[in-house]
């Protein structure tokens, strides 16, 4: 009967207990399955050979009816032929198998009760067996998104933890960049106001030679007549002294 124990057990397990206390689940209830596989193959084989005991004693205790019915009929032909001798010997013989006919009642009884109650685990083992089944791919699936959460979890606080924060370097990455950018603007606005600078310096270059130049043409202007006016006395002077 330590098969059926077993099967006790089994049908008893909370397949949600094993998976919480098992390393690997997934192997666990695999292995779960082919224990229950193995169960039921064992306990099929135990169950047919108690039906076969059964059918063994019901026609042990059907033969030694038939045969206290047969002594019984011969007692009364033996009373019959007025053979007393021989009518005991039939009432004897008649005596013994119905002896026998009720042990083997009472055992045929006892292996009935047996047989009812191995069918019996043998029917909540299969219908936990099914069961099992059904529940195993969402089990195994919830046991993988778990052990995928617990993963990613993990990864995030050691990155948490960890001295090189990628994204930390990232950060420190962007205000680099940021600071470039300030200086290349920066320097790009310096040599604005210097373009302009020079252009003003030149403007203010351009208008002192123009001043220069109206100041030479005024010169010049205010020069030339006075030139002709010297020349004019210097040829009138030179032709009255001739």
């Amino acid at each position: 009967m330590g098969i059926f124990d077993r099967m006790s057990q089994l049908i008893r397990a909370n397949v949600n207990d094993i998976l919480d206390r098992s390393e690997d689940p997934e192997k666990m209830l695999n292995q779960l399955i082919r224990d229950m596989e193995d169960s039921i193959r064992n306990a099929r084989q135990q169950v047919a050979a108690m039906i076969v005991q059964e059918k063994e004693l019901q026609a042990d205790w059907n033969q030694t009816q038939l045969l206290a019915n047969e002594w019984g009929q011969k007692a009364q032909r033996a009373v019959g032929a007025g053979k007393d001798d021989l009518a005991r010997e039939a009432l004897r013989r008649k005596r013994d198998n119905d002896e026998n006919a009720r042990v083997y009642g009472e055992q045929l009884a006892v292996q009935q009760q047996a047989v009812d109650k191995l069918k019996q685990q043998l029917r909540q083992l299969e219908a936990k067996y099914q069961s099992t089944l059904s529940q195993r791919d969402a089990l195994v699936a919830r046991q993988r998104r778990a052990e995928a959460t617990r993963q990613v979890a993990t990864a995030a606080s050691a990155t948490v933890f960890s001295p090189f924060d990628p994204t930390a370097e990232l950060d420190r990455m962007e205000r680099q960049i940021r600071s470039n950018e300030a200086h290349a603007a920066a320097a790009l606005e310096m040599g604005e106001d210097t373009s302009l600078e020079a252009q003003f310096r030149e403007l203010g270059a351009d208008a002192e030679i123009e001043s220069e130049l109206a100041a030479l043409k005024a010169g010049v202007g205010g020069a030339a007549p006075e030139l002709t006016a010297g020349d004019g006395s210097s040829g009138n002077g030179g032709s009255s002294s001739a």
